[in-house]
């Protein structure tokens, strides 16, 4: 990745071009410019939660073509420790990742363990699931970890309530997101951070149009939208994007949080966002689902024990170019590690090769073609399959330090 000077640094951060937008949709293709180097977009973050994308070496992610990996601050609150990982260089010399970060600020964990918190207007006071010891966030100290990680881009405490909450709480949460919005900007220190503004409301239109009017008025380098993504059926995902985009401002980065499946990452580009994180093509990968043009291909299944042909003849990576799905097949139903590694290789390369495909069907004004021929040929998992999967995952029961089960069922902060 090209090497910038402290000057180049200075004036170029936080700095958004767009190269080109989609005449017919509001796709665009655009760069971002951080301290670490220059990103093209739309752009696709897998997780690294706890400071390494699972399974796999930073040089291993960067060799699937990934430019831009997500952190997570409550993980590393509660381990290492913040002050640990300062006194190592910083988030990118403690993992290894030398390219563009983000972190998100660590409430969505905060809060996915219902009985061990509370919140007030002053921020957030839960007990650690590890070891029960009580912490409290505010946006202020939320802003001053990620300052001390050292990411490119941070993110503040906001209040996401559940998708099925009514209009009264919601615009009680989004309220409180704003207030939270305006102390994180007068918190921040380092201005080589860019700190994005995160605009919530729930599926209410109005609440959105709100949120977002509120949140750009207060002037941030980009913009994300949070709420989305954590239940609800993708056709209110959708709208509630449609309802949003247009009130954002046109020459600043557009962050969905949390989505990360193909066909969703299309039709949002089709709205105009930017930047996606989601844990989902790793996670899937783990659990032998491995993207493909055609749609998802469950590894487990017995056609694949005898296949001498990798899982995707289309697909470059070395898991498709050195090893068969029948050994793939073969690792996944003896439980060797390697199964993991080499799916998370495989789902990652293809979400960046997508990405990139994405992003030059727009530069060559084709997008439209592309997204027709894409939808045309990938299979979509069944809606109804999908919100039930979703929901478990949401719902899973997450053991706490004394043995008690919680769930992510509940209001979240992110």
């Amino acid at each position: 990745m090209p090497t910038m000077s402290s000057k180049d640094r200075l004036e170029s951060n936080h700095h958004f071009a767009v190269e080109k937008v989609c005449p017919s949709t509001s796709a665009r293709a655009g760069w971002l410019n951080t301290a670490r180097g220059r990103v093209p977009t739309p752009l696709f973050m897998p997780v690294g939660s706890r400071g390494c994308v699972k399974t796999l070496m930073p040089e291993e992610v960067a060799g699937a073509g990934v430019k831009m990996v997500l952190g997570n601050t409550y993980h590393l609150y509660l381990r290492p420790g913040i002050e640990t990982i300062k006194s190592l260089g910083g988030l990118h010399r403690f993992t290894g990742w030398h390219g563009p970060m983000l972190t998100d600020s660590g409430g969505y964990q905060v809060f996915s363990l219902a009985s061990l918190r509370s919140v007030s207007e002053e921020g957030v006071l839960f007990r650690s699931h590890i070891d029960g010891s009580e912490h409290f966030f505010t946006p202020e100290r939320v802003v001053q970890f990620q300052e001390s990680l050292g990411a490119d881009v941070i993110m503040p405490l906001d209040h996401c309530p559940p998708y099925t909450l009514e209009r009264g709480p919601v615009r009680e949460a989004t309220n409180r997101t704003h207030n939270w919005a305006a102390r994180s900007l007068r918190a921040l220190q380092c201005r080589e951070q860019a700190l994005y503004g995160i605009v919530q409301g729930g599926v209410f239109p109005e609440i959105r149009r709100e949120s977002s009017r509120v949140i750009t008025d207060l002037g941030f380098p980009g913009y994300a939208i949070g709420g989305l993504s954590i239940g609800e059926p993708k056709v209110v995902t959708l709208s509630v994007l449609e309802e949003t985009v247009p009130e954002l401002p046109a020459d600043k980065p557009r962050y969905l949080m949390g989505v990360g499946s193909p066909e969703d990452l299309l039709e949002s580009v089709a709205r105009g966002i930017d930047l996606f994180d989601s844990a989902l093509p790793t996670r899937t990968a783990r659990n032998g689902a491995l993207f493909t043009a055609d749609g998802r291909r469950n590894i487990l299944n017995a056609r694949y024990r005898t296949l001498d042909a990798p899982i995707d003849d289309e697909c470059d990576c070395h898991t498709c170019r050195a090893f068969s799905a029948a050994y793939l097949h073969h690792l996944f139903k003896t439980r060797e590690l390697l199964a993991y590694r080499l799916a998370t290789i495989h789902n990652l390369r293809f979400i960046v090769r997508f990405m990139d495909a994405l992003r030059q069907s727009i530069v060559e004004a084709e997008f439209q073609e592309f997204r027709t021929n894409f939808l045309n040929r990938y299979r979509t998992t069944d809606e109804e399959t999908r919100l039930a999967q979703k929901q478990k995952w949401l719902s899973r029961p997450f053991k706490g330090f004394d043995g008690s089960h919680s769930s992510q069922d509940t209001g979240i902060i992110t």
